[in-house]
């Protein structure tokens, strides 16, 4: 990785600024006795938008990696668990949308939600301290870990499940099969020193798709190589680092010889990037990987191109985007997700 500039501070600063703990506050605002609503005007739900299962998986995320949770906590991870095993179907396939009326408008499909959804089944199953969560999130798992998608993303974002699965079950075949199909579907970086990454552009939540080849270089048959996945992480790590703060690529995307621009940054990249380096430091044991965990907790607190916190204190909330005018000051479960698991790897930094 490249170094970084300015002084980093302990544990519990970063470049000056004080790291916080998680806060729930606004995730259990956004959240009913049926899932967890989609958007918000600044702090306030707009259930007209209804639930969606990607966020409510990436809510599994984060409610089942907090050690020690507290019972609101661990309510929000049966409700969520309960959410994605009424939106998959017999086969494995998941539904997406769920209007405020309890109302389904799509059919299951295998797009990002899915392996959004094995994502989060994968992750209960491995560190939710309530056995009986672990148990209803393998058979969930299990279920959909039978199918496949084309699209990149969502592999990745099932083999992250996957990942954690072989973590508390390194003999599970099913969760070793979906890894390693989904590090294929990615596919090997390029040899073109300016362009290594595996796609034509970079698209959104990028940092997951290295982390998925990293994590599959561990598997004892059929994974790639360890290097394939650090070299995409260090090169974006890299492209993403501006004056010593992360400034990830924004939703429009980015490719090779085209203008980068800088607005609007979204929190999930930031969220991806800081999930990949902390694997990253967990596989290869090397403390530099944790810089960029701490340059990811950075970009929330204010270490980013406008110098603004991306988050809001009085809530819990994140906010929706960084944009050439500051931050958009809606706090949606997406961007507060975000903010959640990045600031969640803040305990485990040396």
């Amino acid at each position: 990785m490249t170094a970084t500039t300015g002084h980093p501070g302990t544990a519990d600063t970063w470049r000056g600024y004080r790291i916080p703990a998680p806060s729930f506050a606004h995730l259990s605002r956004l959240s009913d006795d049926t899932g967890l609503f989609e958007h918000a005007r600044h702090a306030t739900v707009r259930r007209e938008h209804g639930y969606c299962t990607d966020d409510v998986a990436r809510g599994l995320v984060v409610t089942s990696r907090q050690p020690q949770p507290t019972s609101e906590v661990l309510r929000l991870t049966e409700r969520y668990l309960a959410f994605l095993t009424h939106a998959q179907d017999a086969d494995g396939a998941f539904r997406n949308r769920l209007g405020h009326d309890r109302r389904w408008s799509d059919e299951p499909g295998l797009g990002d939600w899915w392996g959004r959804a094995l994502w989060g089944l994968g992750t209960a199953a491995a560190r939710s301290p309530a056995e009986w969560i672990r148990k209803e999130a393998l058979v969930a798992f299990d279920r959909g870990a039978t199918r496949r998608s084309p699209a990149p993303h969502a592999m990745a974002f099932a083999g992250l499940g996957a990942a954690e699965v072989l973590r508390r079950h390194p003999a599970h075949i099913a969760a070793a099969a979906l890894l390693a199909d989904a590090a294929a579907t990615i596919g090997a970086p390029g040899t073109d020193p300016q362009w290594p990454w595996p796609q034509p552009r970079l698209t959104y939540t990028n940092a997951a798709l290295a982390e998925v080849v990293i994590a599959a270089s561990q598997l004892p048959h059929g994974g790639p190589p360890l290097d394939d996945g650090l070299r995409m992480l260090t090169w974006l790590h890299d492209v993403q680092l501006l004056a010593g703060h992360l400034s990830v690529v924004p939703a429009g995307g980015w490719g090779p010889g085209a203008e980068r621009q800088r607005h609007d940054q979204q929190s999930i990249e930031v969220a991806a990037f800081a999930d990949a380096c902390a694997t990253a430091a967990r596989v290869t044991g090397d403390p530099a990987w944790q810089t960029g965990v701490r340059q990811a907790i950075g970009w929330f607190l204010g270490d980013n191109d406008l110098g603004t916190p991306m988050w809001s204190p009085a809530t819990g909330g994140g906010y929706d985007g960084l944009t050439p005018q500051g931050p958009n000051l809606n706090q949606g479960a997406e961007s507060t997700l975000a903010l959640i698991a990045t600031l969640q790897h803040a305990r485990r930094l040396p």
